[in-house]
């Protein structure tokens, strides 16, 4: 342990932010980075408990081992902090700035107190050995001749890409979006995670000799059977991405689009230098849901020009005491897109107890307006633009139908040992546990890879 007494003598300090109202300005990553003494002293934070909750099941799903580099970032040997990380976690760029930190709802020292900046010491590590020229590629000196075929880029089929990469196996990853990513490249917005951080990683990823195949649908450009002739092994990795209806009528006016279709359009406009075609800009926004994607749609739609965003969140408004440790209320929290909602408006754009009963269309057949129940009774919103962020209610059958495989009634696919009734299909990430967090989908990815490696070799050292 490094400081015995570190968590006493040093206060939190979380990176730096430009203000809500500057960062508007743009789609960039508006976060700084701490100097060097202020980052080893958050590391000198962590209380290197007895019994560590942020790395047991209560806080982090791939078990990082937090206070270990912790440790090592208060000495200041970011080269061995690096090396405890990636014992870990293939990918802390992605989870360093996009993970909800359950390790830090978990905290010990979060009890009394602040907890730790784990997300934030985990970023300084990786970004460190990124600007340093640790992160080299490293192709397997030895090749097992055994095949495996990834469907799916997102973090789930990216981490057991990697995995079975580093075991010696030849991996071809399959993209029907134009880049690889999956909801890292269009699904979360630049600001929260810029492009180039994942176009890095892909980068590295090929020279190890990963070959990733864009554009390319399977069942629509590829059948399932073509694919299991070829390879050895395939894994499906392609996500949960069926929305959840909102259940009223008139759901398909035209103005009215699942989130994911909304920042999957508002990105590629960032890439590409355009507009977006489902532009916010010059509308009435209304935003329905309360977890990270509708902060997400509530910061894309600011940046884009919107009239007004209004966010509509059915639960009751949370006491500011309701916290329940390991675990904390998501609702409690206002994020990124909440204070910047408020730096344009002067208020919280969340509306609580409130849902959608009807919704209006003008004389072109346009939406027009949203009718909202609340507490104090129906109220009739202008609206251009209605972006529902309601969840998933599982995965797209396209893909499993290209296999003869049918998913269960939660709209998942796959059993605990990652099988499916194809004995040479395997299936992981959100397509099998239902739509959760990027560090859940890096943890599947992982397991999974250590099935289907057992399967291929009849053990596995992964």
């Amino acid at each position: 342990m490094g400081k015995p007494t570190g968590f006493l003598e040093y206060e939190r300090q979380a990176r730096p932010a430009l203000s809500p109202a500057e960062r508007l300005d743009g789609f960039g990553d508006f976060h700084g980075e701490l100097t060097g003494a202020q980052r080893r002293e958050q590391g000198g934070r962590c209380m290197n408990c007895g019994v560590p909750f942020c790395q047991s099941e209560y806080g982090c799903p791939l078990h990082n081992l937090i206070p270990e580099w912790n440790d090592e970032v208060f000495a200041g040997n970011m080269g061995h902090a690096l090396s405890r990380l990636l014992k870990t976690n293939n990918f802390p760029e992605f989870t360093g700035r996009v993970c909800p930190a359950l390790c830090e709802n978990a905290c010990v020292c979060g009890l009394g107190g602040e907890a730790v900046t784990v997300r934030d010491n985990e970023l300084a590590i990786i970004e460190s050995a990124w600007e340093n020229g640790l992160m080299t590629p490293t192709p397997p000196a030895v090749r097992t001749g055994k095949r495996v075929a990834v469907v799916g880029s997102g973090p789930a089929g990216l981490a057991a890409a990697d995995q079975l990469n580093r075991r010696g196996h030849t991996v071809t990853v399959f993209e029907r979006d134009d880049r690889p990513g999956g909801l890292l490249m269009y699904g979360i917005p630049n600001m929260k995670l810029e492009k180039s951080v994942i176009a890095r990683r892909v980068e590295k990823m090929t020279a190890e000799g990963i070959e990733f195949v864009c554009d390319t649908g399977i069942g629509r450009d590829i059948s399932g059977e073509e694919l299991k002739a070829e390879f050895d092994a395939v894994i499906l990795a392609c996500g949960a991405r069926q929305p959840r209806p909102l259940g009223v009528e008139n759901e398909t006016l035209p103005g009215v689009l699942p989130a994911l279709t909304y920042l999957t359009a508002a990105t590629k406009a960032v890439l590409a230098g355009g507009e977006s075609e489902h532009s916010a800009g010059g509308k009435h926004v209304i935003v329905v849901g309360n977890g990270d994607t509708a902060t997400d749609c509530v910061a894309t739609a600011l940046r884009q020009g919107a009239v007004s965003v209004t966010q509509l969140v059915r639960r009751p408004r949370p006491a500011e005491t309701s916290r329940v440790w390991p675990y904390r209320s998501q609702n409690e929290k206002t994020d990124y897109g909440q204070e910047e909602a408020a730096a344009v408006s002067g208020q919280d754009p969340r509306m609580y107890e409130t849902t959608v009963k009807a919704l209006l269309s003008d004389e072109n057949g346009f939406l027009r307006a949203v009718v909202v129940k609340t507490p104090e009774g129906e109220r009739e919103l202008p609206a251009q633009l209605l972006l529902t962020a309601t969840g998933f209610s599982g995965a797209e059958a396209s893909v499993a139908g290209a296999f003869g495989l049918g998913l269960d009634a939660r709209g998942r696919l796959g059993d605990d040992g990652y099988h499916t009734g194809e004995p040479k299909v395997f299936a992981c990430g959100d397509l099998r546990r239902g739509a959760s967090l990027v560090v859940w989908a890096i943890a599947e990815g992982r397991t999974c890879a250590r099935a289907v490696d057992a399967y291929l070799e009849g053990y596995s050292n992964l």
